[in-house]
């Protein structure tokens, strides 16, 4: 069952990236690109990571998706205005593909046995330690993003005087 969910997953998770890179309109190609993210919080799902699967959905498809989408609509003025193939785009998304399976080629498996995990590692757990021990990195990120927000406000607004 898993190999069948895997090869389902990984079909729809790799056509919605490649419909992200080629499609012309730049709103259908966001949209795309966050079907993709949806794809790979699956994969964390059927790997038994159920907090990271919805860390991927709440930040990359609840925030980072979503940025994309209305900063497309802010920004763009004409309505059909479309894209062309970015040629240099393409050159170094196959370079990188060849040395991944050039480096995944030349690594050596790993014969021993990882140690088991003591205990499990919960969504109580990580929520814990988030509010308890890493509370100030998790305020400082809060800050970043917010500010990151206000900032893409102010440049996309329309100066009206």
């Amino acid at each position: 069952m898993s190999t069948v969910a895997f090869t389902i997953i990984a079909i729809f998770t790799l056509a919605a990236a490649i419909a992200a890179a080629t499609l012309q309109k730049l709103m259908h190609a966001a949209l795309c690109f966050a079907v993709m993210f949806v794809g790979i919080s699956a994969f964390f799902f059927l790997l038994g990571a159920e907090f990271v699967g919805l860390v991927q959905i709440f930040v990359y498809i609840g925030a980072v998706a979503v940025l994309i989408v209305f900063t497309i609509l802010l920004t763009r003025h004409e309505q059909e205005k479309t894209r062309g193939v970015n040629w240099s785009g393409v050159v170094v998304a196959i370079a990188v593909f060849a040395g991944l399976v050039w480096a995944i080629a030349k690594t050596k498996s790993v014969a021993i046995a990882p140690s088991q995990v003591q205990t499990a590692v919960t969504v109580q757990k990580i929520g814990e330690l988030l509010m308890t021990n890493y509370v100030w990195p998790l305020l400082c990120v809060g800050v970043l993003l917010t500010a990151a927000l206000i900032g893409a406000l102010i440049l996309v607004m329309d100066d009206k005087s």
